[in-house]
């Protein structure tokens, strides 16, 4: 095998283990709001306290994110993702166990989300991004991104699939199980930091922390990104959450909420890989205020149209084409201004944001039903929060404001 071939290899290797890694994490997060029905069934504790369980571990992931951003800065992403996919395989099984509000908080709220934050974008991407040269970035973060995306569309249905022959709690033990199949990624994105494959950009020079994070929180062009980036969260936290309550309060069959679960995940692979393409072409702030601007009329046209089947699932295609594909432009412009020496700690910060709007979307939701038996004021806040999202993008300056180098 050639030097060019072999390089090349190399870069397939670690984009299949991130994507793979991203895809039964993130499928098996995404899968969670499936069974919020069933736990409510069999524990009474209501949507609401459930809700909050949920909320708690969005906001939870984004906590972890940039902690184990900068561990895996200083040490390499190996053992911070073992540990992540066990943590997300022991909270997802023992969460049948829980009986209370407390107990499915430590479950889904602290040890899965925990662990699937530390087997997370941040992590995940700054891996990537450091192991491929910068002109194919765009293009491997989108992929990354994709295998988050293609493991919701695979683990929504397969969920479905799983409580009809093992009901609710056995198919969460097994996809629990399914989890563990990310442990080889763990030993395949190994090493002590920031030591790039041949071909790829010169070893970066990290910062300290706080010096790190000082210089980010001072940029402005950085903090409009986070807290675009916080609507992103609400508007997924809430979509992977109740969706399949939308769609039972709308009087459509339980399979239909499974299906339109599946079908942004498979919509959001097209759209991540379609942006990650884009990024090395347009503006990386332009494309973000499309998609946030896209998502206020796509759920617009949703609460005008008749709630049939059809209009549910074209709904979630369309939101699955936005769904994450915010993330490839926003890692980008994260390493435009820095670099990838914090890679991890400052886009876990940006994570953070997320999840936090994340939590809000989570426990409103919930909240909002219970108050009003419908989710009609979740609508509104989401359209308005888009619409403000797209923009706050436009006065971004793409330029860099710190990129340290190797002596």
């Amino acid at each position: 095998m050639n030097t060019e071939t072999h390089k090349h290899a190399v870069w397939w290797l670690v984009l299949a283990a991130a994507a793979g890694t991203f895809a039964l994490t993130m499928g098996t997060r995404q899968t969670m709001g499936f069974f919020l029905s069933p736990l409510n069934t069999a524990t009474g504790l209501g949507i609401g306290s459930i809700s909050l369980a949920f909320a708690f571990g969005q906001l939870w992931w984004g906590l972890t994110q940039p902690f184990a951003g900068a561990v895996a800065d200083r040490i390499g992403a190996g053992r911070v993702l073992l540990a992540g996919v066990l943590l997300v395989a022991l909270g997802t099984y023992i969460t049948p166990l829980m009986t209370s509000t407390w107990g499915l908080i430590l479950a889904i709220g602290v040890l899965s989300a925990g662990g699937a934050g530390m087997a997370g974008p941040s992590v995940l991407m700054a891996a990537t991004t450091r192991l491929m040269p910068a002109e194919r970035r765009g293009m491997a973060t989108g992929i990354v991104n994709a295998g988050g995306s293609f493991g919701q569309f695979l683990m929504a249905p397969l969920a479905a699939a799983l409580t009809l022959g093992l009901g609710w709690a056995g198919a969460m033990q097994a996809l629990a199980l399914i989890v563990l199949l990310a442990l080889p990624a763990a030993w395949v994105l190994r090493g002590p930091g920031p030591a790039p494959v041949a071909g790829a950009a010169p070893a970066p020079v990290s910062l300290p922390a706080g010096e790190a994070i000082r210089k980010a929180l001072a940029n402005s062009s950085y903090l409009l990104l986070s807290a675009g980036f916080f609507v992103c969260g609400f508007h997924v936290a809430f979509l992977a959450t109740h969706l399949p309550g939308v769609v039972a309060a709308c009087g459509l069959p339980a399979p239909v909420g499974a299906w339109a679960l599946g079908i942004i995940g498979l919509f959001n692979i097209i759209g991540s890989l379609a942006m990650g393409w884009a990024v090395g072409r347009w503006r990386m702030k332009s494309l973000l205020s499309l998609v946030y601007a896209t998502r206020a009329v796509a759920v617009l046209i949703f609460l005008l149209a008749p709630k049939t089947e059809a209009v549910m699932l074209t709904f979630a295609a369309v939101m699955g084409l936005t769904f994450l594909s915010t993330v490839p432009p926003t890692v980008g412009l994260v390493a435009k201004f820095f670099g990838t020496g914090n890679m991890a700690m400052l886009f876990g910060l940006v994570m953070l944001a997320h999840q936090v709007g994340g939590f809000l979307g989570a426990w409103l939701g919930g909240q909002v039903f219970e108050a009003t038996g419908n989710y009609d004021w979740i609508w509104y806040i989401d359209i308005v929060l888009a619409v403000g999202a797209a923009l706050i993008h436009l006065p971004i300056r793409e330029a860099v404001v710190v990129r340290p180098q190797a002596a």
